[in-house]
């Protein structure tokens, strides 16, 4: 039977008496300061709590209207603050940050997590005190921020993109309406509204009934026949269901209206950019008829020529699976300053959350996944590398993709390749190194003859066939 052990602690008192007789001295650890004029901001919707130091007379509250924001630097260049910590909370943040940088303020943008104070009571005060004190002795670093052309760009394709999906969801509204009506135009037509969709469905709110002369006005394109258009567009007519099939067509040539501004927008935004920088505005380089055009694609903006330009002579649509609305999505989300920022190619893989986060104990991997997380270039990227991974033709990217879609599955291999692909963008930015496709672009007669080519050099090799053979005369 053991007996169970009983843990004793000395008195502060007999510590001391010990150290004396031992000769020992008290130790003690201590931090160096990193920035001493710091401030810390806890931010909030109706208030800001300002610290500038641990004592409760260092620590002030103001409000969030213009003027308490200008009060609130005046404050701090009153206590000779030069570097300033906040928490990036929501969009509340982002006035404050405009008017400190405007004073001369050295801010840092903190993300929540590296902020959490340690455990036990959580106010305000303490917070700010809290950032205060990281920020001092140089705990915390800075979240990445575009310039403000950029983010000029990014508000406007941010913008369009959310009326994109605004567009989608009232064409699954007016899908269903035609649905209730027995008018199936889902099933003979890939997208209602394309060409041929919004031209029925027009027609229908224009009150035509007739199916044939609905089927009528099918695109030259559509693979259905007239006569199997006509037998699915043959209605139940009834009041209520065309009355709101009306109305969502209404809202959706509206909002089609509001894409078609935002884009003139962004052409404004991209030309101002360009025409300010000689050197981007000499690069010029021919079309690309291999790319494809989605219907979401900004029409009026030639994004071939203008991400040419953008990026200083970097094509970076050469890369097979880069489509426009990828390159829009570097160009609004980061742009090439920002991508100059990251000092390697890992950082920019790491802070676009599509490198492994080891975690190691004991010299032993514990895990390696990819951190949770995404932002909108992430999703880009990764979209391009599906479209990577449904190439049919061979080419290095898409040989990558399937190694490891072999080994690992799809979902794994979409993030190996969205990887690849910034740290090929990387490469191209900051180094200038061109991508070379060693297969090239070619158009589908090109693709068929180089296929037919490399079957029969198979097959001569296969039966060791000689020109004689074949008869054909060698000279």
């Amino acid at each position: 039977m053991t007996t169970p052990f009983r843990i004793f602690t000395l008195p502060k008192a007999h510590l001391r008496r010990a150290s004396k007789l031992y000769g020992m001295s008290e130790q003690s650890i201590s931090m160096e300061v990193v920035n001493p004029n710091a401030a810390g901001i806890d931010i909030g919707s109706r208030s800001h709590w300002v610290a500038v130091g641990q004592r409760e007379k260092d620590v002030k509250e103001f409000g969030v209207f213009n003027e308490d924001l200008f009060a609130l630097a005046d404050w701090l260049l009153q206590k000779q603050i030069v570097t300033v910590a906040m928490e990036s909370t929501g969009t509340y943040w982002q006035n404050l940050h405009a008017v400190l940088i405007s004073r001369g303020f050295h801010v840092i943008l903190c993300n929540g997590k590296f902020t959490k104070n340690i455990k036990g009571k959580k106010t305000d005060i303490k917070d700010c005190q809290w950032i205060q004190k990281l920020h001092t002795l140089g705990l915390l670093s800075s979240s990445f921020l575009p310039d403000q052309q950029t983010e000029q760009l990014r508000t406007y394709c941010r913008h369009r993109a959310n009326l994109i999906h605004t567009a989608a969801s009232t064409s699954k509204k007016m899908q269903k309406y035609l649905r209730l009506l027995n008018l199936r135009l889902d099933v003979v037509v890939k997208d209602i509204c394309g060409l041929t969709g919004l031209k029925i469905i027009r027609s229908i709110c224009d009150g035509e009934k007739e199916p044939i002369k609905l089927a009528a006005l099918r695109h030259y394109n559509c693979k259905k026949s007239e006569e199997e258009i006509a037998k699915a567009l043959q209605s139940n007519n009834r009041k209520d269901y065309l009355f709101t099939l009306q109305q969502e067509l209404e809202t959706y040539d509206h909002i089609q209206n509001k894409i078609q501004q935002c884009d003139i927008e962004i052409e404004k935004m991209l030309n101002e950019i360009i025409d300010n920088d000689d050197y981007k505005k000499q690069h010029l380089i021919e079309s690309k008829p291999h790319k494809r055009i989605n219907k979401n694609t900004p029409k009026n903006i030639d994004l071939n020529l203008k991400a040419y330009q953008m990026f200083e002579g970097n094509d970076l649509l050469a890369i097979e699976g880069m489509s426009y609305a990828t390159v829009l999505a570097l160009m609004s989300e980061i742009g090439i300053e920002g991508i100059r920022k990251f000092p390697s190619a890992k950082h920019f893989s790491s802070w676009l959350r599509l490198a492994p986060n080891n975690k190691i104990s004991g010299g032993k991997i514990l895990s390696s996944k990819v951190p949770k997380g995404s932002n909108r270039l992430k999703i880009a990227l990764r979209n391009a590398a599906n479209a990577i991974g449904n190439l049919r033709d061979s080419t290095p990217l898409r040989d990558f993709f399937q190694r490891i879609n072999f080994r690992k599955g799809r979902v794994s291999a979409i993030s190996a390749t969205a990887r690849k692909l910034a740290v090929i963008i990387w490469n191209m930015v900051v180094k200038n190194v061109p991508y070379k496709n060693p297969e090239g672009y070619l158009y589908l007669d090109q693709k068929r003859k180089l296929g037919l080519v490399k079957r029969i050099k198979k097959q001569i090799d296969k039966f060791d066939i000689k020109p004689e053979d074949v008869g054909f005369l060698s000279t």
